[in-house]
């Protein structure tokens, strides 16, 4: 977790309880210059327990939610049979729309909806147990009225928000192993047009030598086991032709990228390994794809970065491909670490046996690390 990350998940609660503690105090004092200070003690310390459990709602969204009406309608209760103060006051309303409102953003429909109900339900026993006035509808239950409708319908926008960004990285994952598919049906049906031609050939071979018909079978082997390989990743995905990526990544290919990223980017350095075994197409396509992809977020992200470092290094286990940058931090750059982008390389990783990794440098800047297996020149 980078600090940003840990900055934001400890300012958001310490906001909440702030704006919860001003809000009961605004009404201990107003109770206060009204009724009388002991008039507010039981209807405060119900205050209090909504707002703590508005505090801790992340742990059990429905069981917090849940005792949080309860709490509310209890305090009704006894504002109606002890003559208090209307409830739910200010500071409870407020944290009941939070209960509310996280409830039916996050929850399942049915305890969403029947949480929703009971906060409904609390806003009409306050209506019901309200001292009636000369004219109009008493402010606290206006009050209420408006926190549930509020907390109700940004429960329900967040959640579409969140049921819509779901949808989209689920189709980013699709359509990359469909993607996938494609690349590696083209694979196999190299190896399978290969084997069929040295079938032939070894047919050929037999009638004028049959002695050099081992070498000609073990080629078939050979070709056979690389398009089993291939093919684990090929059942169950299918996909269009459309904007395929480059079926190799070879140094010239890289290359080539940086050298367009430059145009427009800042100044990038591209290390490579000397030429060796090369690497099977699904693994130079996805360093290209993991290259391309990282370059377009510090286009997009961190355009004031004063240089970039693509390097990609081959060792016995697997190829290990890093793109870093030293733009300095920004809750901008934070703000788009969970892109669609980054899910598209993750699933393209890890359906090759791989890692990725991407965060802030310990310095400055941004990293992509992504480390690919390969066993005997061909990936696991």
């Amino acid at each position: 977790m980078s600090v940003w990350d840990r900055l934001s998940g400890v300012a958001a609660p310490a906001g909440l309880a702030a704006v919860f503690l001003a809000a009961i105090g605004i009404e201990a004092v107003a109770v206060a210059q009204t009724w009388g200070a002991r008039y507010w003690l039981a209807g405060g310390a119900a205050a209090v327990a909504v707002c703590a459990l508005a505090l801790v709602r992340r742990r059990h969204r429905a069981w917090t939610a849940a005792a949080g009406l309860g709490v509310a309608g209890l305090a009704v209760a006894a504002a109606r049979v002890f003559h208090l103060p209307t409830e739910p006051g200010p500071a409870m309303a407020l944290a009941l729309a939070v209960l509310v409102g996280s409830a039916v953003r996050a929850l399942p429909p049915a305890p969403a909806g029947a949480l929703a109900a009971g906060g409904l339900a609390v806003v009409g026993g306050a209506w019901l147990a309200a001292r009636p006035q000369s004219s109009g509808v008493p402010a606290v239950v206006a009050m209420n009225v408006v926190a549930w409708l509020g907390a109700v319908a940004v429960g329900m926008t967040l959640r579409l928000l969140d049921d819509r960004a779901a949808a989209t990285a689920e189709k980013v994952r699709r359509d990359e192993r469909l993607e996938m598919a494609r690349e590696l049906h083209d694979v196999v049906a190299h190896h399978i047009t290969g084997m069929l031609i040295q079938a032939q050939a070894a047919q050929v071979v037999a009638r004028r030598n049959p002695g050099q018909v081992t070498e000609s079978l073990t080629g078939i082997e050979t070709a056979g086991t690389e398009a089993l390989r291939a093919m684990r990743r090929v059942v169950g995905l299918l996909r269009d032709t459309e904007d395929a990526p480059p079926a190799s990544a070879e140094p010239e290919q890289l290359g080539v990228l940086v050298e367009r990223f430059n145009r427009q980017g800042p100044p990038t350095r591209l290390r490579v390994p000397d030429a060796g075994t090369p690497w099977p197409p699904e693994v130079t396509s996805t360093v290209y794809r993991i290259v391309r992809e990282a370059l377009t977020n510090v286009a997009r992200h961190a355009p004031h970065a004063g240089g970039v470092t693509v390097t990609v290094d081959q060792g016995p286990a697997g190829v290990t491909v890093e793109v870093t940058d030293d733009a300095p931090p920004g809750p901008t750059r934070a703000a788009h670490r969970g892109g669609y982008g980054l899910v598209s390389m993750r699933e393209r990783v890890e359906a090759l046996g791989g890692t990725l990794h991407t965060g802030p440098r310990p310095d400055a800047g941004w990293s992509v690390l992504a480390t690919l297996p390969i066993q005997d020149g061909r990936s696991r």
